[in-house]
């Protein structure tokens, strides 16, 4: 037993903690942060952490989405359809990327620049969340509704696409599955999204979780502190959901999800960053370039709206679904 105790096992089991919290908390990023942070652990290869990453999310969502349940928060009729349409997608993704490949090392790179990639499309979801919710709250469509109808066909792809995704990479139960159900159905509280998401993602994962280990077996000695650290993680992060102001951990997530793509990309060889060396001064500086410029960007977006660059109303009011522009007596939020 004592031999399972190294700084590796204390390692994984921290980074399993805190991509808990945030996924309790938001309903986002867990295989988004916690692939890469395996990978930059050097724990295992990208289809063994992708194959441990997704074994410990059957687990840990488990416990943020009944939290969620108790709390009367998921949609299940949405849930229903996403999952219809994302479970056969999430077993037959492992599939598609082993036909195409039997070399080992071949099929870590394909794995690592899909990841790459899917990670930069999760930061590009995010950061559009905030501007599609920017553009109801101007147009006064920002009106909660809790139990809309359901939009079967839309609905289903969307499932598919996200369980797809999820497959192959482990990205995309929370994040692009998150902002296709923000678009499709604008009304959703924000409490009500992360719930019905945490809900459909669980046996979304254990569809892909159960394929890709069929296709490459299980490590124990990754998934077993994984788990210990990640279900303490996301409940403790599910309690909190309904009192922590979420726009500032997203936008934290936005720089960190740009980064890890970036860097898994460099990491890969992907020809266009050079196949024979990495750059890390390259990713720092595009993590403060993200930074440092998105605020300013979204500043002038704000102003194109008609609103000031910064101050009211901040990030928080604005995926408030009960804000309405000109109310007095809000509480400030630094939106800086």
């Amino acid at each position: 037993m004592l031999e399972f105790l190294t700084i590796t096992f204390f390692s994984i089991l921290a980074a399993g903690f805190f991509v808990g919290i945030v996924v309790g908390l938001t309903g986002m990023g867990g295989g988004a942060l916690m692939t890469p942070a395996l990978l930059f652990l050097g724990v295992g290869e990208a289809a063994t952490v992708v194959t441990a990453d997704l074994t410990a999310a059957a687990v840990y969502k488990t416990g943020g989405a009944i939290v969620h349940k108790r709390e009367g928060s998921p949609n299940m009729q949405l849930a229903k359809w996403l999952m219809i349409g994302s479970i056969p997608m999430a077993l037959l993704g492992p599939h598609l990327v082993a036909w195409f490949t039997d070399d080992v090392d071949e099929l870590n790179h394909v794995l690592i620049i899909c990841i790459g990639f899917a990670l930069l499309l999760a930061a590009a979801t995010y950061a559009l969340r905030l501007y599609v919710n920017l553009l109801r709250v101007r147009s006064g469509r920002h009106a909660t509704d809790d139990n809309p109808a359901i939009r079967v066909v839309p609905t289903l792809l969307v499932g598919m696409l996200g369980g797809l995704l999820v497959g192959i990479t482990s990205v995309g139960s929370g994040s692009v599955i998150m902002i296709a159900l923000l678009m499709l159905y604008p009304g959703l509280s924000a409490v009500r999204l992360v719930g019905t998401d945490l809900v459909q993602a669980v046996p979304l994962v254990l569809a892909a979780a159960i394929s890709n280990i069929a296709l490459h077996g299980i490590d124990w000695a990754i998934l077993v502190p994984l788990v210990i650290g990640s279900v303490p993680g996301t409940i403790l992060g599910s309690m909190l959901a309904p009192r922590v102001p979420q726009s500032f951990i997203r936008r934290g997530i936005v720089v960190v999800l740009t980064m890890s793509g970036v860097a898994l990309l460099d990491k890969s060889g992907w020809a266009p960053l050079g196949e024979d060396e990495t750059h890390p001064m390259l990713i720092a500086g595009i993590g403060l370039v993200v930074l440092l410029v998105l605020p300013v960007v979204w500043g002038f977006i704000r102003k194109s709206q008609g609103l000031p660059m910064f101050g009211q109303p901040t990030i928080s009011q604005l995926e408030d679904p009960s804000y309405r522009p000109g109310l007095v007596g809000m509480k400030k939020v630094d939106d800086s």
